[in-house]
């Protein structure tokens, strides 16, 4: 076929990058493999990409552009692959284009960083040393050699033919694989990483044309459907309990609830948290769950000062800060409330300055208003008793009465905490993270206990509401081994993952006299309308897809924003329908491709609602909300 019957050099090229590709998914990822198809797939998608990708170099004409065209290409992806293995160990996720806008965080994330990457991924970089020396010993011997037009227009067939091969593999497996891509992972498996990022642009750019071509009559079938499956006219017992009340609201950095009323070494992990649950004055919710996506700490404050989700992908925070929103802190103003946000970190840190000023929030004390020496300091702020300390004074200064919400540091991964502030020993496992956890989680729940004591000796705490919320999971799944030992459970099934995205919520009203712990199911996206009640707020002609956790007829469930959920009665986790209180799987639908058994029209639910979320963002839609 080709000149002097040599074979071209982007095909022992293709091979060393498709075995590196395969060995990766395999083992840094640990893609779950759940038949032999699959497998092939994953196989076959490992080399077609950088065999179609390589082959492009056919067209090249110059030796030197070629050889550059292949050294290049082949550094570029792997540094594609290289930062999706750092980014999958902290968030056992795919990178993402919205992501790559976040690039302003690095800094303050260098030490988290550092941690992720490992003596060994060097190997990672193995195939591009040997791709350059092969370049390097092929440009003398293969000098001049030019492929004619029958020789690209078979090599363009070929490329054609395996490319609809792997889609026709991945559809017959995963059946509208894209029109349906709430699990990334889904799409890596079935067609590879880099045709994920091919996707993930396409799906950009299509949502980037939404906002010019949006008009009111996009809110049409949104306000029906709020106002039929959602919105609860009555009042509830707690609305207007709040009134005149400050609120402090103090946003707990992944804490999950399985370390409440848990223990340690025979010790309780969160002594002072565990006191507040069966406290008269609090309501705790012990079926709550944090609903963030890749925004993590962003998409939560995102979500409850809106009770909108966050996105499919990337952070609300930095994709969509322009657009116009009904942000509680906003509408808290026709109460004659200002609100304030707390944080000893820059406030570019998740591009907070501007969404902030989207959200109408008053002032955001950043790292500027805090005195920060280095020996204070764990990663990326002030050690969290230090914070409230600096904090409290500030509090004199406020228009009463005020929302202050506090955003807490030190239980951020990677659970550095210096010796002498440790007051519970780290667990022993595999697993440094899951190990250094629990004295971070025990750290923060003494400053947690220190500020209620605090605001007690400021005169503070009888006229307000403290609002404790755990912001997202600190634990991911490349942790779940040492879970399940710290559990005691033989594996951690994605049943036991789904319910580990529980994180403690805590409303707490001095002398309320009438607390008690809640088992209903609830949700970040609930706590909107539940504290503009609480405030006596008309929420009538507001979008939210949250409930007031004190109405009794309540939406029923919780949905995840990779279209995970749970009801009364099911948890749907990664395509698996569970019977919620046996544990028994009823249905799995990436085996049976749709039907996911008892969890199918709730599935439906669950992704009409997400998809009406997503509409409001993309498109902008508040502005007309706004306008009215």
């Amino acid at each position: 076929m080709f000149k002097r019957r040599v074979i071209p050099l982007f095909v022992p090229i293709s091979l060393l990058f498709g075995l590196k590709s395969y060995i990766v998914y395999r083992v840094y990822f640990q893609i779950d493999i759940e038949n032999v198809m699959q497998h092939i797939i994953l196989f076959i998608n490992s080399f077609i990409v950088p065999f179609i990708f390589f082959g492009l170099s056919v067209w090249i004409k110059s030796d030197k552009k070629r050889y550059a065209f292949l050294k290049y290409s082949a550094l570029i992806g792997t540094l594609v692959i290289f930062s999706n293995i750092v980014f999958y160990r902290s968030f056992t996720d795919f990178i993402t284009i919205p992501q790559l806008f976040q690039v302003n965080n690095a800094s303050d994330l260098s030490s988290s960083i550092f941690s992720l990457i490992k003596i060994y991924d060097i190997f990672i970089f193995l195939d591009v040393y040997i791709i350059w020396r092969l370049c390097r010993k092929h440009r003398h011997r293969d000098k001049h050699i030019v492929y004619n037009k029958r020789q690209k227009s078979l090599l363009l067939i070929i490329f054609l033919l395996l490319l609809s091969f792997n889609f026709l593999l991945a559809e017959i497996e995963r059946p509208q694989l894209l029109s349906r891509g709430f699990d990334r992972e889904y799409i890596v498996k079935n067609l590879g990483v880099f045709y994920f990022h091919i996707y993930d642009a396409a799906l950009q750019a299509n949502m980037r044309t939404q906002k010019i071509v949006a008009d009111e009559t996009n809110l049409d079938d949104i306000k029906q459907y709020i106002e039929e499956e959602v919105r609860s006219d009555e009042a509830s017992t707690m609305h207007g309990v709040a009134k005149g009340r400050n609120i402090f609201f103090i946003s707990a950095e992944s804490i999950q609830s399985f370390v409440i009323n848990n223990t340690l070494h025979g010790e309780e992990i969160t002594p002072f948290l565990n006191e507040l649950v069966s406290d008269k004055d609090t309501y705790y919710f012990e079926n709550f769950y944090h609903q963030t996506g890749q925004g993590k700490t962003s998409d939560s404050e995102f979500i409850t000062e809106n009770s909108l989700y966050p996105l499919p992908s990337g952070a609300v925070f930095f994709t969509h800060a322009q657009n116009e929103y009904h942000a509680f802190s906003e509408m808290i103003k026709a109460k004659d409330y200002s609100s304030y946000v707390f944080h000893a970190n820059n406030n570019t840190f998740w591009n907070r300055n501007q969404m902030y000023e989207s959200f109408q929030v008053d002032k955001f004390y950043d790292e500027e208003f805090y005195q920060i020496k280095e020996e204070d300091e764990i990663g990326w702020g002030l050690k969290d008793k230090l914070f409230f300390d600096q904090t409290l004074p500030y509090f004199s200064e406020l228009d009463e009465p005020f929302f202050a919400k506090l955003i807490t540091i030190t239980n951020h991964f990677p659970f550095d905490l210096d010796e002498e502030d440790r007051t519970l020993e780290p667990f022993e496992s595999n697993s440094n993270t899951l190990n250094n956890y629990f004295p971070t989680v025990r750290y923060t729940d003494e400053a947690i206990e220190q500020f209620f004591t605090q605001l007690k000796d400021a005169g503070l705490y009888e006229d307000s509401v403290i609002v404790i919320m755990g912001d997202h999971d600190g634990i991911s799944a490349n942790h779940n081994r040492a879970m399940a030992q710290y559990l005691d459970k033989e594996e951690i099934t994605p049943y036991d993952y789904f319910e580990l995205q529980k994180v403690p919520f805590y409303i707490h009203i001095p002398g309320h006299g009438e607390g008690k712990v809640e088992s209903k199911l609830a949700g970040q996206i609930d706590i909107k309308p539940t504290l503009l009640h609480m405030l006596g707020i008309d929420t009538s002609d507001d979008l939210y897809f949250g409930n007031d956790l004190f109405h009794e007829k309540r939406k029923p469930f919780v949905a995840f924003r990779n279209g995970n959920f749970v009801t009364e009665d099911f948890i749907y986790a990664n395509g698996i329908c569970y019977d919620k209180e046996t544990e028994e799987v009823l249905a799995e639908d990436h085996e049976t491709k749709e039907d996911s058994g008892p969890c199918t029209s709730w599935k439906e639910k669950v992704e009409l609602e997400l998809e009406y979320s997503d509409q409001i963002i993309y498109g902008d839609l508040i502005r007309f909300l706004n306008a009215d």
